[in-house]
């Protein structure tokens, strides 16, 4: 296993972002190299709030494949709590952040580094019960947010390089592993959970917990066209035609809109979100309702949970006033995993809204993680 040479800091000691920083890239041809292969590896500081965390963390560049299967290099981090390993070994979490976002420099390998991932408190939840834990930037070097079997593929291929990784003291391919995301991140934990079987199924996945879960991009994206969220729509569907080219975004885009994906094509979540809020995509086409072209409705259908069965018991949360992903997508989806005989728990919240349940769902997501890596039977609501 190959060092990855390390860029230089900016002024300052601020990381480089990763399009300037060679470790991002692989060195040599990668076509052919067995998914989770890991290229390089360095240790990192990663921080809350520009103050360093006490574990020890590793960015590790390894292998994955994209959406059409063509190999490309991704980031993952690692990171060990300073406790004792559990008896038994520790259990391995992959934390999926909800990375929602069109740039790299949005990516959680370089967030953290600067003390600016927003989902660290919940991460850090993970590591408090003396489990490893992975953080893949499950976009890609594309960044291409909202395509679901890219994410799949390098949630898991970011398990199978932790696994391999021997400063991680972790037991290879029997480590037990759960997932975990809430919103985008909970799109690329489910995503994960159904193309275990087929693309990895050496891994063991003890469970997974998602939350706020959006199963199906086209229901989001007329739930909130037009409102405080629209930029969302927008974001997904310049990240969605990154990995769909025959999408053929700019041949139904007007002038208006080719300047508006440009320009959402190098933001993160916080940029497009506000700078777009209340537009209708619409008023920035040639043809009135993209979703409505053929091109389009045939990817949003490929990229539609529940067309494939997860092998590992599942823990699915979500708020019933969810205000950007309409709960009955939820609901039906996991109808199909219970009639496909998953075993889900599925808990509803009546009070909260997406962004209170991401924290106050939280203890219930570990918890159950927690029972499963204990071997405790998966509770039932089918």
């Amino acid at each position: 296993m190959a060092a990855a040479p390390a860029a230089p800091a900016a002024p300052g000691g601020t990381p480089p972002p990763p399009d300037q920083d060679p470790f991002y890239r692989p060195a040599g041809a990668i076509a052919g190299l067995p998914p989770g292969t890991i290229l390089g590896s360095r240790q990192v500081t990663v921080a809350a709030l520009g103050v360093p965390v006490p574990v020890a963390a590793w960015q590790l560049l390894h292998t994955s494949t994209d959406t059409r299967g063509a190999a490309e290099a991704a980031v993952a981090t690692v990171l060990l709590p300073g406790t004792p390993a559990p008896a038994g070994g520790r259990p391995l979490v992959s934390y999926q952040v909800a990375e929602d976002s069109l740039s790299t420099a949005c990516a959680p390998s370089y967030e953290m580094r600067l003390g600016r991932e927003a989902e660290e408190p919940l991460i850090a939840q993970a590591l408090a019960q003396g489990w490893a834990v992975v953080v893949p930037d499950y976009e890609g070097p594309g960044s291409q947010w909202t395509a679901g079997t890219q994410a799949g593929h390098a949630v898991l291929d970011a398990i199978r390089a932790a696994e391999r990784f021997a400063p991680a003291g972790l037991a290879g391919a029997g480590t037990p592993v759960g997932l975990w995301g809430y919103s985008g991140g909970a799109q690329a934990t489910a995503w994960a959970t159904e193309l275990q079987p087929g693309y990895a199924p050496e891994l063991r996945i003890a469970g997974a917990a998602e939350g706020g879960v959006p199963p199906d991009i086209a229901q989001v994206a007329r739930a909130i066209d037009g409102g405080p969220a629209s930029g969302l729509y927008f974001g997904a569907a310049v990240g969605l035609s990154r990995a769909y080219p025959e999408i053929g975004a700019p041949s139904f885009l007007n002038e208006k809109g080719r300047a508006a994906f440009a320009r959402i094509g190098g933001e993160c979540i916080d940029q497009f979100a506000r700078e777009y809020a209340f537009q209708r995509l619409e008023d920035y086409t040639t043809v009135g309702d993209p979703l409505a072209l053929p091109a389009v409705q045939r990817v949003v259908a490929e990229d539609r949970l529940g067309q494939r069965t997860p092998a590992a018991p599942l823990h699915v949360y979500h708020a019933a006033l969810d205000e950007l992903i309409p709960v009955a997508g939820v609901r039906a989806l996991v109808a199909g995993y219970c009639a496909a005989h998953v075993a889900v728990e599925y808990r509803e919240d009546l009070l909260g809204d997406h962004v209170s349940l991401a924290a106050t769902g939280a203890p219930e997501a570990v918890a159950y993680l927690a029972a499963r890596f204990q071997g405790l039977p998966a509770p039932r609501t089918c």
